[in-house]
């Protein structure tokens, strides 16, 4: 598993659902069909997306983990 960052590249909004994806090993395009149809249910699913996008660094201003 990767760092939980959004990445520079196959954003499509925030890039939050490529940043999972790549974080749990799906595809982005799995994740957000994940994420389209969690929105049928009641909850703050949009809410917890502004949240992580807000949230999570971008890929290119994220601490270097690698030694």
């Amino acid at each position: 598993m990767s760092a939980l960052v959004r990445p520079t590249h196959g954003r499509m909004i925030g890039g939050v659902c490529a940043g999972l994806a790549r974080r749990f090993g799906t595809s982005a395009t799995t994740m957000r069909v994940i994420f389209l149809l969690s929105c049928l249910l009641p909850g703050p699913q949009f809410l917890l997306y502004i949240a992580l996008w807000v949230l999570l660094p971008s890929e290119d201003k994220a601490p270097s983990t690698a030694w």
